[in-house]
């Protein structure tokens, strides 16, 4: 095990989320996506350790609006799509976040790599 120096935000979606996701493209009666079924596919950032409420509030406000493009666009590409005010308001709507002060690697055997985040990346993690 190795002790990370990052905290993790785990984003979760709401109810509103999924409705959207479910209004981007029509289905058959019983086959739109549940809570459930998006949050498997939840999203955990790490970010700089913190362990004041304040900092961790002040830091996702700072943040909000990439983490919500990031959430946004894992389920839709076309910007056009996306509602239309992206705020404060909306990513509190769509989204959960759940903090924890600590993260721990327990891969004792790949070492951490790190790579940019682009649309490519959140396309392959969809596919597999």
């Amino acid at each position: 095990m190795k002790l990370l120096n990052r905290s993790a935000l785990s984003i979760r979606p709401t109810r509103h989320f999924v409705d959207w996701i479910n209004a981007l493209e029509p289905t058959m009666e019983g086959d739109d996506l549940t809570l459930a079924d998006v949050e498997r596919e939840s999203t955990v950032y790490l970010i700089p350790e913190m362990d004041a409420p304040e900092a961790l509030e002040a830091f996702v406000r700072e943040r909000y609006l990439e983490i919500l493009k990031t959430e946004l666009r894992a389920w839709e590409e076309d910007e056009r799509q996306w509602p239309e005010a992206l705020n404060w308001a909306l990513f509190q709507r769509f989204l959960q976040v759940e903090h924890s002060y600590l993260a721990i690697d327990l891969d004792d055997e790949a070492a951490l790599e790190i790579s940019e985040v682009d649309d490519a990346l959140l396309l392959e993690a969809d596919q597999d």
